[in-house]
C-alpha cells in the first residue's frame, strides 16, 4: 500500500500533566476518532484516580481502548501492549474512525510505532529469581549488574525502572546475548499507518511543575488514598510476597501512597515524595521525547492554534 493511501493516526505524546488526555478527548469528538491509551498505568484495574484514568463520563463520550486489561498483581509487557494495541487500531480503522494515540509511556510508543525485535519469551521462574535478588539487594545492584553486561541498556534504563531492568537481565540470562544486541540485529515491523507525532510540553518547565502539583492535590481531594487502601485490601495483592515490586504498585504516586499507608512516612513527606517522583517521571519522559526526531513540539495552551492547524493540515490527506 502506498504512503498516500495509508490510514492516518495522530500520536499525542508528552510528559504527565501536559494536557494529552483533554486534547485527545476533544479531537476524538471533532475528528470522528477513538482514543488508544499509551500509558503503562492505565492498563491496570483499580488504578483510576492516581493514574488519571478517563472517567466513565469521558468514556461515554468517546470510545477508549487499552484500559483495565490486567489486575494490579499481574504484569503486562510492551510486546503484549503492541500486539493488543495494533488489534485495537485495526478495528478502529476498519470502521472508518481516526485512531488517536495518547499517553506518556515511551517504551509502549516505541513498541507500537516501530515494532519490537523478537527475543526470548518471559521465563516466570527466572523472573521470580531476579525479583528475589532485587528484594534482597535492591534494584540499584541489579542495574549495576546490567551495566556490566549491557552498558547501552543500562544507560537508557533508569536505576529505579524495575520492570525494564528485570526484562533486560532476563534476556541476558536466558540467551547469553544482551537485549541491546537483540534489538540491534532484529528490526520490528513498523505500524502501517501514517502518523502525525506531536510532543506536547509546556514551553516553561515551571508551568509543568505547577500543573503536576495542582493535579496531585486534586487527586488527594478526589480520594486517592482511599483508592490505594482498596488496592491494599485486594486478596491478590495481600498474598503477593513482594507487592512493592509489582509494576502497578510502582506506578508514580501509588508506591509513595503505599509506603505512607504502611506507616513509613508522614503525610507531608508522602505528598512531597509523590510530587517529586512525578516530576522525575516527567523529566524522563521529556528526555525520551527528544529522541523522537520526527515529532513536532507544541504547548497545549500557549500554542493551541498551531496544534489545531497541524491536525487539520494532516487530516486533509486522510483517505476518504
Amino acid at each position: 500500500m502506498s504512503a498516500g493511501v495509508r490510514p492516518c493516526a495522530i500520536a499525542l505524546m508528552g510528559p504527565t500533566a501536559s494536557g494529552k488526555s483533554a486534547l485527545a478527548l476533544e479531537w476524538a469528538q471533532r475528528f470522528d476518532g477513538e482514543i488508544v491509551s499509551v500509558d503503562s498505568a492505565l492498563v491496570y484495574r483499580g488504578l483510576d484516580i492516581g493514574a488519571a484514568k478517563p472517567t466513565a463520563a469521558e468514556r461515554a463520550l468517546v470510545a477508549h481502548h487499552m484500559l483495565d486489561l490486567r489486575d494490579p498483581w499481574q504484569t503486562y509487557s510492551a510486546a503484549e501492549f503492541a500486539h493488543d494495541a495494533r488489534a485495537a487500531i485495526d478495528d478502529i480503522v476498519s470502521r472508518g474512525k481516526l485512531p488517536i494515540l495518547a499517553g506518556g509511556t515511551g517504551l509502549y510508543f516505541r513498541a507500537l510505532l516501530r515494532g519490537l525485535a523478537p527475543m526470548p519469551e518471559a521465563d516466570p521462574q527466572l523472573r521470580a529469581q531476579l525479583a528475589a535478588q532485587a528484594q534482597a539487594r535492591g534494584w540499584d545492584a541489579l542495574h549495576s549488574e546490567l551495566a556490566a553486561v549491557d552498558p547501552q541498556a543500562a544507560a537508557r534504563i533508569h536505576p529505579t525502572d524495575a520492570q525494564r531492568i528485570q526484562r533486560a537481565l532476563e534476556v541476558w540470562c536466558a540467551s547469553g546475548r544482551s537485549i541491546s544486541d537483540w534489538q540491534r540485529d532484529h528490526r520490528g515491523k513498523p505500524l502501517p499507518l501514517r502518523v502525525l507525532k506531536l510532543a506536547l510540553a509546556p514551553v516553561d518547565r515551571a508551568q509543568l511543575h505547577a500543573r503536576i502539583e495542582h493535579r496531585f492535590d486534586a487527586m488527594l481531594d478526589e480520594g486517592f488514598l482511599d483508592e490505594v487502601r482498596r488496592l491494599r485490601a485486594l486478596p491478590g495483592l495481600q498474598s503477593h510476597p513482594h507487592p512493592l515490586e509489582l509494576p502497578a504498585v510502582r506506578a508514580v504516586g501509588y508506591r509513595q501512597a503505599w509506603e505512607y499507608l504502611s506507616g513509613d512516612t508522614d503525610a507531608d513527606a508522602f505528598r512531597d515524595r509523590a510530587i517529586f517522583a512525578t516530576r522525575q517521571l516527567a523529566k524522563r519522559q521529556l528526555t525520551w521525547l527528544r529522541g523522537e526526531l520526527d515529532a513536532r513540539w507544541l504547548d497545549t495552551i500557549a500554542q493551541r492554534d498551531e496544534l489545531d492547524a497541524a491536525a487539520r493540515l494532516f487530516l486533509r490527506q486522510r483517505p476518504a
